[in-house]
């Protein structure tokens, strides 16, 4: 199912409508540049790589390049859902200090592609510092429903990557008992 949007005003290089591939999480949609996308499978066992973030999953094997696989719910501070029939891994290739790297986002479910003339994206809404929204390129309406687009650059780096799971991990050392101490310490 394509669907196509456009304003009719459509003059010079930033008047050019682009391809989403739109998805679900929660109830909520979500679209990634459709350029970016590589490919969509269904969800597969992955390989887990421990001393990761929990959303980190792990790794697939995808015709001999190793795959980092991340749950986008998990991710967004989503409650985690049990994998099934309509769980989908977006391959998605995008870049990264400089160069390409391949990565995959499990997702509910996909929608469909669109096509979205950009006067009808709007930019995010500042929220201030209580709300990071570095992830989103703007908002589009779409079959009467908020369609969120997401820079999968910046959500994917892998430095910030390592930074999230850096500060989960110390959160959850802070979060547990300290150890018993001897006594006459």
């Amino acid at each position: 199912m394509n669907e196509s949007i456009s304003s009719g005003s459509e003059v010079g290089r930033d008047a050019i409508p682009r391809q989403y591939l739109s998805f679900l999480l929660e109830d909520e949609a979500y679209a990634v540049d459709i350029l970016r996308v590589r490919e969509i499978r269904v969800w597969e066992h992955v390989t887990p790589i421990p001393n990761t973030a929990a959303f980190i999953k792990g790794v697939i094997n995808l015709r001999g390049t190793l795959v980092p696989i991340i749950d986008l719910r998990e991710r967004f501070g989503l409650d985690p859902r049990p994998y099934g029939p309509r769980t989908v891994v977006l391959v998605l290739v995008v870049a990264d200090a400089g160069q390409e790297r391949t990565m995959g986002l499990v997702v509910d479910g996909v929608s469909n592609v669109c096509t979205l003339a950009p006067d009808l994206i709007s930019p995010p809404p500042d929220f201030g510092g209580a709300v990071h929204a570095e992830f989103i390129t703007g908002l589009a309406t779409l079959e009467g429903r908020m369609l969120i687009l997401l820079d999968s650059d910046r959500l994917l780096n892998l430095a910030e990557i390592y930074a999230v799971g850096q500060v989960q991990q110390q959160a959850n050392l802070d979060a547990s008992p300290p150890p018993p101490s001897g006594e006459g310490d």
